[in-house]
């Protein structure tokens, strides 16, 4: 018969319901802001040779598209404070993304460009998942904060500055976005080579 730990363990959810809420919003929020944000960087692009097709922009024109910015803005901003308040409070945070070193990490990466990488135990991240929501989480906070320094750079000023400026703030959004958008082409890929990862995040285990 199966022990009392192996027991708990089936019945725990490997993601509780909080966190499956919070991810698919976070996942929806994301996307309404990149697909407006290029409506928006279309209508004054930073780097000439860099545009977005229409059909993959929402809100048809640029103030259409600020106002869909703006609106999902709040709701991406409310869910990632909330979201990390949780992780931090309950001990999720650490337990799942710490600890983290170069060793482990280098050697997950090699083992992952091989092949051979394990995802046996979804409950648990390697080590290149680790720095990878670390970053991820890292880049929404930065993406967040240069989106308010172009939003509002008169009223904070000091945040405009800590970003270089106006027009550096909008250099360091859009690589923020680029950042965002290479973490989900991985994290689709991934979910393809393990589609278990899928189910885990809809029902809990």
């Amino acid at each position: 018969m199966p022990g009392y730990e192996e027991v708990l363990l089936k019945r725990s959810p490997i993601h509780p319901v909080w966190v499956r809420i919070f991810h698919w919003i976070n996942a929806v929020a994301v996307i309404g802001m990149c697909l407006s944000g290029w409506q928006v960087y279309d209508a004054s692009p930073i780097f000439g040779a860099v545009t977005f097709p229409r059909a993959i922009t929402l809100g048809g024109w640029l103030g259409g598209a600020l106002r869909w910015h703006f609106a999902v803005m709040w709701i991406l901003l409310a869910n990632l404070l909330v979201y990390l308040v949780l992780n931090v409070a309950t001990g999720r945070l650490h337990k799942k993304l710490l600890p983290l070193d170069v060793r482990g990490i280098a050697s997950d990466f090699v083992a992952a460009l091989r092949g051979k990488l394990s995802h046996d135990n979804l409950d648990r991240y390697n080590a290149v998942q680790k720095l990878a929501y670390l970053v991820v989480i890292a880049d929404l906070v930065i993406a967040v904060l240069s989106g308010l320094a172009i939003w509002k750079p008169v009223q904070l000023p000091l945040l405009q500055t800590l970003m270089g400026g106006y027009d550096n703030a909008r250099v360091v959004h859009f690589f923020a976005m680029s950042v965002l958008v290479g973490f989900f082409v991985v994290h689709i890929v991934m979910v393809a080579l393990v589609p278990r990862s899928l189910l885990t995040m809809i029902r809990g285990h």
